[in-house]
């Protein structure tokens, strides 16, 4: 019995032993995504993001590419009102494009280097470097970072990233508030490494013209390190030529649309007047707030494309990225895939807020 004993035990002890052998624990982990980040050639990924920022659930679906060493590609689809948003990096600048309403403008900016997107692996990948203070868990499929969400607004506080266990390509993303309530979810349906895209993928004209449905050539498989030839062909490379500028065609006459008010506004202030523009070319409103903070919120509807390049700071939105200009005045722009264009300018607003004001005007209606 003894003996019967002593050899269950050894079993027992070499399967715990040899079960034990594949698993990695969070350092090791953390030493390979920085390996993978920094030889990054390209990807391409596609999903659901959902936004629990206004009354309902916002849900967008996303598809975005990147090429090395700085060509980005994310196209935001509406699911409910199916209309797509592109916002396109190449050498020109950067783009922000509402193909279906041939409506586009221009900024120079280094987005996204400074400006973390929850649907960009570098953005997940670098949180999960950054934060000593990680949390870590392994599951049947994926390993789970709980790190320190480093986005633009202090509404969002942590992160919880699950990643693949044989690729490290993300499959999940919920980023949360100080009482843990998910605000933002991103969930991976694909997403490959080592992606070939067509040479004038990153263009502006062409994403003008196709919106989402410019394919993608069929990968290679596995992640290649920079300098590689298979990871950077002459056929996968944006072109470098400047693209020519057309003439800005009319779009259809959408008409007024209301005045609409954000669903958020900071503590102790109130709305001081709303009035129509009547001197502006196309339609528009100007509602004027006052209290604790002072602000203006410029809302039109320009009928015609606009193209234009402005200096100052990209600000990540979630369901787009606005253009941050100003000084002592600053001024947030951006527009809605419905063609909308916000102008929210003040002295003395905080960044963190006018994002709030901005993402609360996701699915409000003109009255």
């Amino acid at each position: 019995m003894r003996r019967i004993t002593w050899i269950t035990a050894i079993v027992m002890c070499v399967t715990f032993l040899l079960s034990g052998c594949g698993t990695k624990d969070a350092a090791a982990i953390v030493k390979d995504l920085d390996h993978v980040v920094s030889k990054l050639s390209s990807y391409q990924g596609s999903g659901t993001m959902t936004l629990h920022t206004g009354q309902q659930p916002q849900e967008y679906q996303v598809e975005v590419w990147y090429q090395n060493p700085s060509y980005y590609r994310i196209a935001l689809k509406n699911a409910k009102k199916d209309i797509t948003q592109i916002v396109l990096r190449n050498d020109e600048g950067v783009f922000v494009l509402t193909p279906s309403l041939n409506k586009s403008f221009r900024f120079q900016s280094d987005w996204p280097e400074k400006q973390g997107q929850v649907y960009l692996y570098q953005t997940l990948v670098h949180s999960i470097l950054q934060d000593n203070t990680r949390q870590f868990a392994s599951e049947k499929e994926s390993y789970v970072f709980d790190v320190l969400a480093n986005y633009q607004t202090s509404a969002l506080v942590r992160q919880k990233i699950w990643l693949n266990k044989e690729t490290y390509a993300p499959k999940q993303v919920q980023v949360t508030d100080a009482n843990s309530n998910v605000v933002v979810e991103v969930k991976f349906d694909q997403f490959d490494f080592n992606a070939k895209f067509e040479k004038d993928s990153f263009e502006m004209q062409r994403n003008m013209t196709t919106g989402m449905n410019i394919e993608v050539l069929p990968t290679t498989g596995e992640v290649t390190e920079k300098g590689d030839p298979a990871a950077s062909t002459k056929e996968g490379e944006p072109s470098t030529e400047p693209s020519k500028e057309t003439t800005a065609e009319p779009t259809q006459d959408l008409g007024p649309f209301g005045m609409i008010e954000p669903g958020y506004i900071p503590a102790n202030v109130t709305l001081q007047d709303a009035k129509e523009i009547s001197d502006a070319p196309d339609y528009a409103v100007l509602l004027r707030y006052s209290g604790d903070y002072n602000f203006t919120l410029r809302e039109s509807r320009p009928q015609d494309r606009k193209v234009a390049i402005m200096n100052g700071e990209s600000v990540d939105l979630g369901f787009t990225i606005g253009h941050l200009t100003g000084t002592e005045q600053r001024t947030l722009t951006w527009m809605t895939d419905e063609g909308i264009e916000y102008r929210l300018s003040s002295a003395d607003l905080p960044q963190s807020e006018m994002v709030s004001i901005a993402t609360s005007l996701i699915d409000q209606s003109g009255k």
